[in-house]
């Protein structure tokens, strides 16, 4: 169960947290800003299991908010309506209610209606189903305040404009913690997101929401989401490999944790990787510490950038091709945390060629055995 019966809080309702905790993880000469985050949960009545997430109502950025009313010709106090019917002033709306960086496909059109021929180019993106792949193209590192300063003449009433915007969703967060180990509390592991395109600064709401807007004093809403996807096996002298290079590390934190807690005897084995050892190896002291003591039978790290040649998960994977083998012979459990667009593609194929290399079988046997371990929950994924 995620939500304790006596809790009152959930998504509908969520918990008005304190962020007690906020830690650079990564080194000062890191290309990376990665930090460890905790939260109290106390006197909510919240549980949660390994493997859950948190889920996070993040906040916008206030400068931003203050930039848009400004390039709006609004003073923010005037009235509109939220998606969900209430009457807030715009402010409010523009700081907790709505996406105010990526464009929607209304605000678009609203562009479009609005400044004619001068808005030929995204005419054309947007009218042509075809052209999707060069509109995500045109649209990457530009917000709604650029279309703003783009088309200063342009007019909005304040409802309008807020009509255009999509609603601000929660950020779910894998847990880096085991509550056995923290009681009231959870642990996240987030990479602070901050870029420049087009002579501007950009932040990811909450990323930056974490590391530079939430001090103690300020509530942060939370709940929990389940995640019966993504558990440790209930016996816990099942092997367990798992596989998180970056902040993909987070829940396989908490399994060890959990696993410590529970005093079991399954095995242990965490891939990690990163770019360079000596920036960014994330919970260093700890998972060095948990390999020392034994809880972490085999700690296998892959930093990219410490060699000519690029190294990363799926090459020590390969490396360790006969031993990771007989450990899903012995029943193991594969887990895999992180990127999914390229790190979850590229460990799976690296799976399979395992399969087919130490079983000595064919292409479409490997890709039965490993359908198989997904058919019995032994391999799983929590990708993003």
């Amino acid at each position: 169960m995620s939500t304790d019966p006596a809790s009152l809080y959930s998504r509908k309702n969520p918990f008005p947290a304190r962020h007690t905790v906020n830690r650079l993880l990564s080194g000062s000469a890191s290309q990376k800003e990665t930090r460890h985050h905790e939260i109290s949960l106390a006197g909510s009545g919240l549980v949660y299991e390994v493997g859950d997430s948190l889920g996070v109502f993040a906040s916008n950025d206030p400068l931003l908010v203050q930039e848009l009313l400004t390039t709006l010709g609004a003073s923010g106090e005037e009235t509109v309506t939220s998606h969900d019917g209430v009457l807030k002033s715009l402010r409010e709306v523009l700081w907790k209610d709505y996406i105010i960086t990526t464009p929607s496909k209304e605000f678009l059109a609203a562009i479009v209606a609005k400044a004619g021929t001068e808005a030929e180019e995204i005419a054309l993106l947007t009218g042509d189903a075809t052209k999707k792949k060069e509109l995500e193209s045109y649209l990457w590192g530009r917000e709604v305040i650029d279309f703003l300063l783009s088309y200063p003449r342009m007019r909005w009433t304040p409802e309008e404009f807020v009509k255009t915007l999509r609603k601000l969703q929660p950020r779910l967060y894998s847990i880096a913690s085991s509550q056995k180990a923290v009681g009231e509390a959870v642990h996240l592991t987030i990479a602070t997101v901050r870029y420049e395109t087009f002579g501007r600064r950009r932040n990811g709401v909450a990323s930056t929401f974490f590391a530079d807007r939430t001090p103690p004093e300020i509530a942060v809403p939370v709940f929990v989401h389940t995640a019966k996807h993504f558990r440790l096996p209930e016996d816990p002298t099942t092997p367990v490999i798992m596989v998180g290079p970056g902040t993909g590390v987070a829940p396989f934190r908490a399994y060890l944790q959990e696993r410590k807690a529970l005093g079991g005897h399954g095995k242990n084995w965490l891939f990690f990787g990163e770019q360079r050892r000596d920036s960014d190896f994330l919970y260093q002291s700890e998972l060095l510490g948990m390999q020392e003591e034994g809880t972490l039978n085999r700690l296998d790290l892959a930093f990219s950038r410490d060699q000519t040649e690029k190294v990363y998960v799926q090459h020590r994977m390969k490396e360790a091709s006969s031993e990771l083998f007989a450990w899903l012979e012995e029943g193991a459990h594969f887990f895999v945390c992180g990127d999914g667009e390229r790190m979850a593609k590229d460990v799976d194929a690296e799976l399979h060629a395992i399969v087919q290399r130490e079983k000595g079988c064919s292409v479409e046997e490997a890709a039965e055995y490993v359908d198989a371990l997904k058919k019995s929950k032994r391999y799983k994924k929590d990708v993003y």
